[in-house]
């Protein structure tokens, strides 16, 4: 009986990190040129933040001009420093400071994509809705206007699959910052995306 139950045991431990590899940090497949927080120079958090397990996986958009001669890193390391502090928005609403930078995932015009704020923290946001549980990715660009780039499209393609996958995130889970508030965010050509991503989940499960 001893025999039998040591013998189990390193059965027993592979299955504890199987289950706890679920809910680690996912790994950004090939093809994608990813930033981790150290890439980019990120400071610490400057408040508590609470912990959360992603079971959603929300699409925002910035809602500012594409700028591809600006490097990801200066655009993470100047959003963190924004959302940091006390702070108005383009429309003159005021923010508070938030401890990091509010999304977890950033993808660049070039189709890069940046590590925000660690994945089990919950993120931050201007609207009306509690966004624990949910797993923001945040694309560059007027999503009312713009559309996305080729690279941009091959990066959202690649990673937002593997991010679903990953935490077990249904492609019916998927949705944009628009379905939870009151805001045109992600813009309407990069919401229009929304069904085909979810597709791409299903279809990669």
């Amino acid at each position: 009986m001893i025999k039998r139950l040591l013998l189990a045991v390193p059965f027993f431990l592979a299955t504890l990190l199987a289950c706890h590899n679920v809910s680690g940090a996912p790994s950004i497949p090939g093809g994608v040129r990813f930033v981790p927080r150290t890439g980019w120079g990120a400071k610490a958090p400057v408040l508590p933040m609470a912990r959360h397990v992603p079971s959603r996986l929300t699409i925002h958009h910035t809602a500012t001009v594409q700028n591809p001669a600006r490097t990801i890193e200066a655009k993470l390391a100047g959003l963190q420093a924004f959302s940091q502090r006390d702070d108005s928005l383009a429309s003159g609403k005021k923010k508070p400071a938030w401890a990091d930078v509010p999304y977890h995932y950033y993808v660049a015009v070039d189709g890069a994509v940046a590590e925000g704020r660690e994945w089990n923290y919950v993120g931050d946001t201007n609207t009306e809705y509690d966004p624990a549980g949910h797993l923001l990715v945040v694309v560059e660009g007027n999503f009312e206007t713009d559309t996305l780039t080729s690279a941009q499209r091959r990066a959202i393609d690649t990673l937002v699959p593997a991010l679903a996958r990953h935490f077990r995130i249904e492609g019916s889970a998927l949705g944009g910052h628009r379905d939870f508030a009151n805001t045109q965010c992600p813009g309407r050509t990069l919401y229009a995306e929304i069904p085909r991503l979810r597709a791409l989940i299903t279809e990669g499960r």
